[in-house]
């Protein structure tokens, strides 16, 4: 087995997968840990794997593997820290696929970042959703990827492998800065969330340390060290 699953006699059966990875803007990781700080989920299980990195951390005198599992009632978060070897992604992710598949979960809910370069319109996201994923009335007006554009990594495996098996799945993608972490990014998607969910999700933050990174990159003397600092000192 690639992967293996530990919850213990946790049951998810009707449950929503949320996720997201390090993309462009890194806005799934973000807005994934936001979202369990914010709801003060609860860690309730673990995913180990032959590829993961042999690496752990500790926050707050516990142990932080590099993937876990969080829930807040019906939510239920996959949060991956690192991630696998790219050569070792598609193994990893389908059999995630297939575990949430066989978990009873309702659907998934996958957010990534699009690169902001190819925006034309006023728009701050798009969504994609597989055939068997009915797109709720508080995202009718939201617009599907144009047509031929690409998705990679781990949201394009899950999305691939959702739609194979016939399993629910919309992705949220914001457009994002490619280069730097973007919370505003992350709080376009998560606004997305809270109305699909109906969940109370404070962004205000998000958005004030977007501006706060938006305002130092303008300005022309910011040294390199002093960019890297303005892009990176929102998150802890």
């Amino acid at each position: 087995m690639v992967i293996r699953v530990f919850t213990g006699k946790e049951n998810f059966r009707g449950c929503s997968l949320i996720t997201g990875f390090h993309g462009i803007g890194f806005t799934g990781y973000w807005s994934v840990k936001y979202l369990i700080q914010q709801l003060k989920a609860e860690r309730v299980g673990f995913v180990e794997s032959i590829f993961s990195p042999p690496i752990c951390t500790v926050h707050g005198d516990r142990i932080v593997t590099p993937f876990e599992l969080y829930r807040k009632e019906n939510l239920v978060f996959f949060k991956a820290e690192v991630s696998p070897p790219r050569e070792r992604e598609y193994s990893f992710y389908v059999q995630l696929a297939d575990w949430i598949a066989s978990a009873k979960f309702k659907e998934a809910f996958l957010i990534g970042g699009l690169d902001s370069t190819l925006k034309d319109d006023a728009t701050a996201y798009r969504i994609v959703h597989t055939s068997k994923y009915t797109v709720p009335e508080v995202l009718k007006d939201s617009l599907v990827l144009e047509d031929d554009r690409l998705i990679v990594g781990p949201i394009a495996i899950l999305l691939n492998h959702f739609e194979a098996i016939g399993f629910p799945a919309l992705s949220v993608l914001s457009f994002a800065a490619q280069n730097r972490l973007d919370p505003r990014a992350c709080a376009e998607a998560l606004s997305v969330l809270s109305k699909v969910y109906g969940v109370n999700v404070d962004v205000r933050p998000l958005i004030e340390g977007a501006e706060a990174i938006e305002q130092e990159l303008a300005k022309p003397t910011v040294r390199e060290e002093d960019r890297e600092k303005a892009t990176g000192s929102f998150y802890s």
